[in-house]
């Protein structure tokens, strides 16, 4: 990617933020004279600045996941400690970001931990335009994804629970057992020699060729839906949370670097054809 492209995708990213920063702030609650949820916003991206600094002198990425994970905790506590009056939506959508962000961080950091670094950022981390606009665009994933939780925090508006919040509670549930489940299933399956030129088959990889996926999507689904009767006005914008999440996740690094990176390892393999054949690509179903 040059130097343009970065520069370029750095301003789309921040154009981006601005339009949800004001649609989340519509109807909400004010911190010191500002719209709680601009401060929210603002930390997502200073926080990341501020970690790019020794990350690009270091040339590391080593932070990079950890960073991106506290960076959701950050936002979740200060939301919740700002507003003027909490409630039990409040808390509960605090509690799913703060409790998704510390699952997901601590694994993605022990991962490339272990590994020593990520693959990734073997280019990226060396040049600076670049570098920048991963640590930007990181700023622009915390904010979209968290938005429809933090515009119900930090809403004016106070309603009943209700039955959707129910059933957000319980996708939200679902989806985060199965992401833990799956990124744990492959995580042994990598520890054992005998199977580190192989491709995972087992468990929920059986019932899906990306199970982790399915939950992470479906997990912000769930938040999406417990912040819905707490949204008003400009503020349902945010609930794009879950469809950014699934273009991420199908469309743009996830899904296609992944089959990218499967074919031109396992391509030829009988084995691997016949599995990606065979099993659905995100939507799991007991197999065949």
């Amino acid at each position: 990617m040059t130097n343009k492209h970065s520069i370029f995708s750095i301003f789309v990213s921040l154009i981006v933020a601005l339009l949800i920063v004001l649609a989340g702030s519509s109807s909400g609650v004010d911190a010191s004279g500002v719209r709680l949820f601009a401060i929210c916003g603002l930390i997502a991206f200073a926080v990341q600045w501020i970690c790019f600094i020794p990350s690009w002198f270091l040339h590391s990425e080593r932070f990079f996941d950890l960073v991106g994970s506290a960076t959701y905790l950050t936002v979740a506590v200060v939301s919740l400690l700002a507003i003027p009056k909490i409630d039990t939506r409040s808390v509960l959508l605090g509690l799913m970001i703060c409790l998704w962000g510390l699952r997901l961080g601590t694994f993605l950091f022990a991962r490339v931990q272990a590994v020593g670094h990520d693959a990734r950022f073997n280019l990226i981390k060396h040049k600076f335009a670049w570098f920048l606009m991963t640590w930007t665009v990181q700023g622009l994933w915390v904010l979209i994804t968290s938005s429809a939780a933090l515009a119900a925090i930090t809403s004016s508006k106070r309603s009943d629970f209700g039955i959707i919040g129910i059933i957000g509670i319980i996708l939200w549930l679902t989806g985060f057992v199965i992401e833990i489940v799956a990124d744990e299933q492959k995580r042994k399956f990598k520890l054992d020699p005998s199977k580190q030129n192989s491709f995972i088959t087992d468990g929920l990889w059986s019932w899906s060729q990306h199970p982790n996926y399915f939950g992470e999507i479906v997990l912000w689904i769930g938040v999406s839906l417990v912040a819905l009767p707490g949204l008003s006005s400009w503020q349902y914008f945010t609930l794009i949370s879950p469809v950014f999440v699934f273009i991420l996740l199908t469309r743009i690094s996830g899904l296609p670097m992944l089959n990218s990176a499967a074919r031109k390892r396992w391509g030829d393999d009988p084995e691997f054809l016949a599995y990606k054949k065979s099993t659905p690509v995100l939507i799991p179903r007991p197999p065949k």
